[in-house]
């Protein structure tokens, strides 16, 4: 029997489990391969990551992003993309047990719990922890309807042939200027990032949709924009595929401490969650150190309860509703008025773009922010916004946007 069982052996289950072996816990993680490297490409603004993340660990940190809506903008904010391989040595402990299986459920009782793998297998622990993703599958599992995804499709090219749309020592945070040959439809937007080692990730993205936009189509744009640009990727250039849910609700309290994309820390805004599992996964580890204990004095159910608080205290439930609401509103906005948004959005102070994409959450903040942006907006934006549920009159006005 282990202190603590994760399910998932991803950023946000290796991050928890590092720290649960730091705080003196007995960890094990479960995955069908827990030692497969991270096929995706994090990205991460710089100072949303822990100070415990090394420079290491950074593949590339570009000194500013540009953004498009309908002009440029410059955002003087350092970008970093993780090395996943660096990052991966940098949370691996010799001393958390690695399991290879697939975990299919759970029992609970009042000294611990029983993880069941495919296979037969049951595996005792005093606390569990599902860092399974979109998955989430000891928490209630996939939610019943159709969810609003990112999805996105990449090449990796040599830097030098990537520079007519990646500048040098810069980045591509959003283009919503459309790609060559779109013929209407939902638009996507350009990202593009350094690698390191000479490399730039440039994706076709759809920011949400539901049902997500199919890859083949985001393909066809890329392929369009790199054209456009006098850019011809070889044939046997790297491609990345993203398809993940972006609105998932906060899991329903339990014994499962769901973490990471399991446990709703995806930001609706963006898309963003490995920050804030970094950021997190030392006081979800604190917390179950304390509520675990030792002796007689142990309580798993109390250590999942404070785990959880620790994640989703009243103020960061509040937050995350607001974003998913202005998720919503984006999702109903007729296809031309998304530019529009994300150009009113661009023209705001950085500080209040940093407030609303934060990993951390303050409803104060980002209701103001809100507020703030629906009053610059022109009249088709508000209109939009309004529509979708999202102005004066709508259920959270009493937060402050009644006046984004």
């Amino acid at each position: 029997m282990v202190d603590v069982l994760i399910a998932g052996a991803g950023p946000a289950g290796r991050a928890v489990a590092a720290a649960c072996a730091d705080t003196g816990l007995t960890a094990a993680v479960v995955d069908p391969a827990p030692r497969r490297g991270w096929a995706h490409t994090y990205g991460s603004w710089l100072d949303e990551l822990p100070a415990s993340v090394p420079r290491s660990a950074l593949a590339a940190v570009s000194s500013s992003m540009r953004a498009w809506g309908t002009t440029c903008h410059e955002l003087a904010r350092p970008y970093a993309v993780l090395d996943n391989t660096a990052l991966w040595k940098h949370l691996w402990r010799p001393d958390v047990h690695d399991i290879t299986g697939r975990v299919v459920g759970a029992e609970h009782g009042p000294t611990g719990s029983t993880v069941h793998l495919k296979d037969g297998r049951r595996l005792a622990a005093a606390a569990v922890v599902d860092a399974s993703g979109p998955a989430r599958v000891l928490s209630g599992g996939r939610p019943q309807r159709t969810p609003a995804q990112q999805s996105a499709v990449g090449v990796v090219l040599d830097a030098e042939a990537a520079e007519p749309l990646c500048p040098r020592r810069s980045g591509v945070f959003m283009d919503w200027r459309p790609a060559p040959d779109t013929r209407g439809g939902w638009p996507t937007f350009l990202y593009c990032v350094h690698l390191g080692g000479g490399q730039v990730l440039l994706e076709e993205t759809s920011l949400a949709r539901r049902p997500a936009l199919p890859l083949t189509l985001l393909r066809r744009r890329l392929r369009g924009r790199l054209a456009a640009a006098g850019i011809t990727a070889p044939e046997d250039a790297v491609e990345e595929r993203v398809r993940f849910p972006v609105d998932d609700p906060v899991p329903p309290p339990g014994r499962v401490v769901a973490f990471g994309a399991s446990g709703g820390l995806v930001h609706p805004a963006s898309g963003f969650s490995v920050a804030a599992a970094l950021r997190q996964a030392p006081w979800v580890a604190g917390a179950l150190s304390a509520g675990l204990g030792s002796g007689p004095g142990a309580d798993p159910a109390k250590a999942s309860k404070a785990a959880r608080s620790i994640l989703w205290p009243p103020r960061a439930v509040t937050t995350h509703g607001l974003r998913r609401r202005a998720l919503r509103a984006l999702l109903s906005f007729p296809p031309a008025l998304v530019p529009e948004f994300f150009e009113v959005f661009f023209e705001m102070p950085e500080r209040d773009q940093a407030a609303f994409l934060a990993a951390d959450h303050d409803p104060v903040r980002t209701a103001a922010v809100m507020t703030a942006l629906f009053r610059r907006a022109p009249w088709s934006v508000r209109r939009g916004l309004v529509a979708g549920g999202f102005g004066p009159g709508s259920g959270e006005a009493q937060h402050g946007f009644g006046g984004r």
